[in-house]
């Protein structure tokens, strides 16, 4: 920030290196591109993103179905393991034998973690299924989809900042070792004579 600021300062400065310019030029470019350049992006992708995401509540909303299980009995084994909607990852967390009625009318029954610590034979719980009544996820809502979105814009616009951050301290390390080479090849110059009497120095 400093070196953009700086950059009509050193117009007319005798002391400016021309590697003194290049680097204002480039902060200041990064700088704009912070501004500007990076929140463009981030709503382009967040807006895009949003897009597919809505259309995935659509089609998630269409193929899977609310449906009643009945507990018939506990299944003899614990599972620490997720199902696919996920509420046996918990540790306590029962896994029972069930029957279900899918969206298409046919009585299914299988081994599906339940969602609560006791479900005792007869009780009953909601479940997700697809169109041939296999347990599925819970679909995807608007809101949680467009709060996606809002995360993926925000996350692309900050990785585009960070690419451009990195970029510039890239140019400027480039820059702060031509210097260093520039400041060796003339010190190699002058050095052998450095205070020898009578060397000119």
């Amino acid at each position: 920030m400093r070196s953009a600021v700086g950059v009509w300062r050193w117009r007319q400065n005798p002391l400016r290196r021309r590697t003194d310019l290049v680097e204002a030029w480039v902060a200041l470019a990064a700088l704009v591109l912070m501004v500007l350049a990076t929140p463009v992006l981030g709503s382009l992708c967040g807006a895009r993103t949003d897009r597919v995401l809505q259309r995935t509540v659509t089609r998630e909303q269409r193929e899977r179905h609310a449906t009643t299980a009945v507990v018939l009995r506990q299944a003899h084994q614990r599972s620490a393991l997720a199902d696919a909607e996920g509420v046996g990852g918990r540790e306590g967390r029962i896994r029972v034998v069930a029957n279900w009625t899918a969206y298409d009318g046919t009585l299914h029954t299988g081994t599906v973690a339940a969602p609560r610590r006791s479900a005792p034979a007869g009780s009953t719980f909601r479940m997700w299924t697809d169109d041939r009544g296999m347990r599925t996820s819970r679909p995807l809502d608007s809101t949680t989809a467009h709060a996606h979105a809002v995360f993926a814009g925000i996350g692309a616009a900050l990785a585009a900042a960070g690419l451009v951050e990195g970029i510039r301290r890239l140019v400027v390390w480039r820059l702060v070792r031509r210097r260093y080479a520039r400041l060796d090849r003339a010190w190699a110059g002058y050095g052998p004579d450095w205070g020898r009497a009578g060397a000119g120095s």
